[in-house]
């Protein structure tokens, strides 16, 4: 399947660095500091701005750290690591990859990834949802936990890296494999070591699982819940639901809500 890449905003090159229109601003990060990016999207947000399109992006770390009104955020390039770190309900759609981190200890709100993602996406993550179009690295999912009613949602188009779910304690994690060709065989190793807590439904087949996690066929409850992130899923990509759901999938639970229970003295 051939997915072409936006790099710039669909306005082209801009004249200034910070254009503001009705409720929506225009910002190119050429050459722009985090720091100063960050406090910018903060003043915005302040400001009654909804709507905001960042082109140029290139490293900038921290993008969305503690935005918790409704606002949307498109970015163009390749946002650093820890985009959308403790993010509290804003809406960002990246048009490119993102770095590590990305919804680390996320509490609300969305993220959608038309690329690729690094490590430890989702890290500590309690709440809101992330879509990755492709591939994620190691460590997806890790410590991830429900808080009261909320319930965090990580879904990866491709395949992820070693230690998938690693101390995972709630949550959803699906993980579809969709570039993969012929027999639909996961290769990353010790998925859900540590996992306590939550699930996760992968496409195919898993190559290795750590010893906390069992896996077991869908419920009829699962099959709703997985219908509906799939169909999310494709929304954002334009693709075929349908024909993704009706290959099987795996649900992977933890064996125990305290695997490690025995190997500390109180």
């Amino acid at each position: 399947m051939t997915r072409k890449m936006v790099t710039t905003c669909e306005k082209g090159k801009l004249a200034e660095s910070l254009i503001r229109k009705d409720k929506s601003a225009l910002i190119d990060a050429t050459g722009i500091y985090y720091r100063d990016l960050n406090s910018l999207l903060r003043s915005l947000d302040s400001e009654g701005i909804e709507k905001i399109q960042i082109c140029n992006v290139y490293g900038q770390r921290y993008i969305g750290t503690n935005l918790d009104n409704h606002l949307r955020i498109d970015i163009y390039g390749t946002p650093g690591n820890d985009l959308g770190a403790f993010m509290n309900g804003a809406n960002i759609t990246v048009h490119g990859n993102v770095q590590d981190a990305c919804g680390n200890t996320m509490d609300h709100g969305q993220i959608v990834v038309h690329g690729r993602a690094g490590d430890l996406v989702g890290h500590s993550m309690r709440g809101g949802k992330i879509f990755i179009r492709d591939d994620a690295g190691y460590r997806v999912g890790i410590h991830m936990k429900e808080y009261v009613s909320k319930r965090p949602i990580i879904v990866i188009g491709g395949t992820a890296q070693d230690f998938l779910g690693e101390y995972m304690a709630g949550g959803v994690l699906v993980v579809l494999g969709l570039n993969m060709k012929g027999e639909i065989r996961h290769n990353a190793r010790f998925v859900g070591t540590g996992m306590h807590g939550g699930k996760m439904f992968i496409r195919g087949e898993v190559r290795h699982v750590g010893e906390e996690v069992t896996i077991t066929d869908l419920t009829e409850e699962d099959t709703l819940l997985l219908k509906g992130l799939v169909e999310e899923f494709c929304g954002y990509y334009d693709l075929d639901a349908e024909k993704i759901l009706e290959n099987k999938f795996n649900k992977l639970i933890p064996v125990s809500s305290r695997p490690y229970g025995n190997l500390y003295a109180y």
